[in-house]
């Protein structure tokens, strides 16, 4: 017989609908009244749990960053386009699952400290990254470029990135950031960030990262 799944944890289900109700409606337009109200909860029980609004915010990032940095980790073992598409699209697909950091980062970053110092770590993080990725590409002779390259490409990467959903919403602000879009912006995205790369890609390598990304076009037109 099988065992019964043990319910969900008070805590957990407050952070899972929340980060639902974040991402569909942007977190300076979600009250904790309404969350509880999502829940069918008290107010009283979801204080208990998240005394204020920004210990939810901190909780959820503190969800992202942990995974973000197990993700960035894997950058160091890119060896062609190939790895280098899937860590984009994985990384696109972490930052769209946490989408609404990047829909109201500014604000965020404005009411809430811990964001503001430890989204400049992320930052960097991410900068670091991006090298080791364009290292590992120039090791699996995917990739030529001199040293003085890599610092402003992997910028100009992490740019991108960090900003990309912000220039989905700016294109289609009604519908980009939409769960039925996601595939969509998301291949857009990590097509737009290795597009950098075109200039020093060695011709095999930028054949295939262009069957790639017209590989996925194609799936997402064709369910």
């Amino acid at each position: 017989m099988p065992t019964p799944k043990r319910p969900r944890r008070t805590a957990e289900r407050i952070l899972e609908v929340t980060l639902d109700l974040f991402n569909a409606f942007g977190e300076p337009n979600v009250s904790t009244t309404l969350i509880s109200a999502e829940l069918k909860i008290s107010p009283g029980n979801l204080y208990y749990h998240y005394p204020a609004k920004d210990e939810l915010v901190n909780a959820l990032f503190g969800r992202y960053e942990a995974e973000l940095s197990e993700l960035l980790a894997a950058a160091d073992n890119v060896r062609n386009v190939e790895d280098a598409w899937l860590f984009f699209h994985m990384l696109f697909e972490l930052i769209w699952k946490h989408r609404f950091l990047y829909r109201d980062l500014n604000d965020l970053l404005f009411k809430n400290r811990k964001l503001e110092t430890h989204f400049q770590a992320l930052l960097a993080a991410k900068e670091q990254a991006m090298r080791q990725l364009l290292s590992g590409l120039h090791l699996g002779g995917a990739l030529k470029m001199e040293l003085r390259e890599a610092a402003p490409t992997a910028n100009a990467m992490v740019v991108v990135v960090s900003y990309w959903l912000s220039y989905e919403y700016v294109r289609d602000p009604r519908h980009a950031l939409e769960p039925d879009r996601a595939g969509a912006a998301l291949m857009r995205g990590a097509f737009h960030a290795l597009s950098l790369l075109l200039p020093y890609l060695e011709p095999a390598s930028k054949d295939h990262l262009y069957q790639l990304a017209g590989q996925y076009q194609s799936q997402q037109s064709h369910p």
